[in-house]
């Protein structure tokens, strides 16, 4: 896949974390949508995850993964992670269905309240 940066190939995981962080530097931070994305943005301290597979069950078990892992990482390293699933759930209705499972793993991980799940279609 060509950048859309530099014209070099990049793998789909590369691309989209490109596209994520411009993004988020031009939309969240750069409208100001989030408070908080900007700190950790400038400290790096932010966790890029791509799930390039189309299977919801597997991208719901790596969520479960990652959520466990960032309850347990030092925040001064690792603050926040975006999971991205760029073959996953295209349509909005499905994808809507699958944050209450993803809610229901928080639950289940005893996360809730500690961490929180904020979706983006």
């Amino acid at each position: 896949m060509k950048s859309i940066l530099d014209g070099t190939t990049k793998s789909l995981g590369e691309q989209v974390v490109i596209e994520m962080q411009l993004w988020l530097e031009r939309a969240v931070i750069g409208l100001n949508l989030c408070p908080f994305a900007k700190s950790v943005h400038v400290k790096k301290q932010i966790h890029y995850v791509v799930y390039d597979g189309e299977d919801a069950a597997e991208w719901l078990n790596l969520l479960r993964q990652e959520l466990l892992d960032l309850a347990a990482a030092d925040p001064e390293v690792r603050d926040t992670t975006l999971l991205m699933a760029p073959r996953c759930l295209s349509d909005f209705l499905d994808f809507n269905d699958f944050l209450d499972r993803a809610d229901r793993v928080l639950r289940k991980c005893k996360l809730d309240g500690v961490l929180q799940i904020a979706s983006f279609h």
